[in-house]
């Protein structure tokens, strides 16, 4: 009985290495946390205090000025309103011609389907650094430049996520397609009252991915956007830097109310995010 007892603690305790993996685990989710600490913490001293006390991420007494500041400044919510136009807008282009390109690929039969899809493919393997003098000389000549359009019309279509979707899409049952066109039903009303309704968390993924990308975007409104009430609140907080002369308490305050947005929505789309990541990597 003791002998069956002890098999019995030693089938559901802990092994050694499932310990040390854990441990390993929590020190790097520290170590990712620590930097967002030192964030908040930096924004709530003044300047002078950041990197003389840094690990002191509680200070003797909450300094609010750089918040005062943030929240009277002439451009700061421009700039936040700004991104959220963006992100909104690239939000919905891609929603519409990323899911329709991944449905075609998917399920649609068209001459060249498959040469087609590798050409878009192998762009991946272009890296968007090299493009940018290309896309600065084409943005002028269209007249895209210091405009949101330069932004949002590049990021609509995006290759990764045709992809991604496409698995998504080919894993989901032909029959029932099939079944809905015996029915009567279209290619688009299969494409947006079936297929779309049965892929909502790798919907959820694209959309967060894609909101997160956007709204962190630096590179490109600082090239492509000129005029400093059409930029987006990144750049801005570099411009407090140049302004301020390096007031990184003012940066840290700004950085901490942009990060509140994604916070929230990737809060609320976890479990889908989860869900989408998972299941678009197994079918296909």
């Amino acid at each position: 009985m003791g002998s069956l007892l002890l098999s019995k603690k030693r089938e559901t305790g802990f092994k050694p290495s499932t310990i040390i993996i854990s441990i390993i685990v929590f020190v790097l989710g520290l170590m990712m946390i620590v930097p967002f600490l030192f964030m908040i913490s930096a924004a709530l001293k003044p300047n002078a205090l950041i990197f003389s006390e840094p690990l002191k991420f509680i200070p003797d007494q909450i300094y609010w000025n750089n918040f005062k500041t943030i929240f009277h400044h002439e451009y700061f919510f421009k700039w936040y309103g700004n991104s959220i136009y963006i992100v909104v807008l690239t939000v919905i282009a891609r929603f519409v011609v990323v899911t329709m390109a991944a449905y075609a690929f998917a399920r649609l039969n068209f001459p060249f389907k498959e040469a087609i899809f590798f050409l878009f493919i192998s762009t991946m393997m272009i890296p968007a650094d090299t493009t940018v003098i290309a896309r600065y000389m084409l943005y002028k000549s269209l007249h895209l430049y210091n405009t949101e359009w330069a932004l949002i019309i590049p990021a609509t279509f995006d290759v990764f996520f045709i992809f991604l979707l496409r698995q998504f899409f080919s894993g989901l049952p032909k029959e029932i397609s099939e079944a809905a066109v015996v029915d009567g039903c279209s290619q688009f009303k299969i494409y947006y009252r079936i297929i779309l309704p049965l892929a909502v968390p790798a919907l959820v993924t694209m959309l967060l991915f894609t909101f997160i990308w956007t709204w962190n975007d630096f590179v490109n409104p600082f090239i492509f956007i000129s005029s400093i009430d059409k930029q987006v609140v990144t750049v801005g907080l570099e411009y407090f830097q140049q302004q301020a002369g390096t007031d990184y308490g003012l940066q840290m305050a700004g950085a901490c109310i942009i990060v509140i947005i994604p916070i929230i929505l990737f809060a609320f789309s976890q479990k889908y995010f989860v869900e989408g990541i998972a299941s678009s990597g197994v079918k296909g």
